[in-house]
């Protein structure tokens, strides 16, 4: 903690969606896999339950519909016995772009030059994804994230009057515990800003001068792939962050989509969903968070020079 504010401001963040930005496919894929389920017939049936239950007048929301319909599932018996840690497992079976996991650790390597260890800088990664929590903590991206925000469930709820010293029961999911959609994920991006993920000394929702916050929008990056994150790439552009689109090369019209985003103003830059050093992507992001660095230690210096006067010379 330094006189000026709560925090150095000393962090990089890198902040990564999931589905077609680390991965490939959407992350479900594995359990859909292992219960034998058809993946087109399961997201077809999500598209028609809004309208569905509209029919009874309840409004369900587009984004996380699909987790109420895995528990649909999972009570009606097509995928009997899921569980968080069956989630886990699951997710050791999602497969990643080229060059990841270990890009995350490329990145991280950029800051161990003298200059910046002296002035203890550090990069740190987030996950912010509208997907399954426990699949992506079954991943080998997970160890080398600092944070995951996406849905989770709650297998034996809570009961009336329940001593809540004891354990909570292990079981099927039946509820959802907590859900992001594309709107909600901007909220991360402000708890990674504020540093309430690090601090609980005050919410999203307080009132924290942006030179009091851990880590200021500049020194942000965030990364994802489509129409979906707007709302996130419009936090990041609005606040002097980087906002960067991935496309996968393999997908149809993808390549198009990150066009379109950047040519409307979405994005600062995007480039092919491809890690591995030397590739566009690679270097464009290793060279943002070069000038973030030395955007921070060139700060430094101004702030230190203009806190005295030197003495005057013979």
């Amino acid at each position: 903690m330094n006189q000026q504010g709560l925090f150095l401001q000393n962090i990089i963040a890198v902040i990564w969606d999931f589905d077609r930005t680390l991965s490939p496919r959407y992350m479900q894929k594995p359990l859909f896999d292992h219960f034998g389920i058809d993946e087109k017939t399961f997201w077809a049936e999500v598209g028609e339950l809004s309208a569905y239950y509209q029919k009874a007048e309840i409004s369900v929301h587009k984004d996380t519909s699909y987790l109420v319909h895995l528990l649909s599932y999972v009570q009606n018996g097509v995928m009997k016995g899921l569980t968080n840690g069956k989630l886990r497992e699951l997710g050791a079976e999602i497969d990643f772009f080229p060059g990841m996991p270990f890009f995350l650790d490329e990145l991280r390597g950029l800051l161990d030059s003298e200059e910046y260890r002296q002035g203890d800088l550090k990069l740190e990664h987030y996950v912010v994804s509208t997907g399954l929590e426990a699949m992506i903590q079954g991943t080998e991206i997970f160890d080398k994230v600092d944070g995951v925000w996406a849905s989770s469930f709650i297998e034996t709820p809570a009961k009336p009057g329940q001593d809540f010293s004891e354990t909570p029961l292990a079981g099927e999911i039946s509820q959802i515990a907590g859900f992001l959609d594309n709107t909600t994920k901007t909220r991360a991006l402000f708890e990674i800003n504020k540093g309430v993920n690090i601090s609980d000394q005050f919410s999203v929702n307080d009132s924290i001068p942006l030179a009091k916050r851990r880590v200021p929008f500049q020194n942000m990056i965030y990364i994802a792939d489509g129409p979906s994150d707007i709302p996130s790439f419009s936090v990041m552009r609005n606040n002097g962050g980087f906002a960067y689109a991935v496309y996968d090369p393999e997908a149809e019209g993808h390549f198009e989509q990150a066009v379109k985003l950047n040519e409307d103003g979405r994005v600062n830059d995007y480039g092919p969903a491809d890690y591995t050093s030397g590739s566009t992507t690679s270097l464009r992001l290793k060279l943002q968070i070069r000038n973030i660095a030395d955007g921070i230690m060139a700060a430094r210096k101004t702030q230190t020079e203009s806190s005295f006067s030197k003495a005057p010379e013979h």
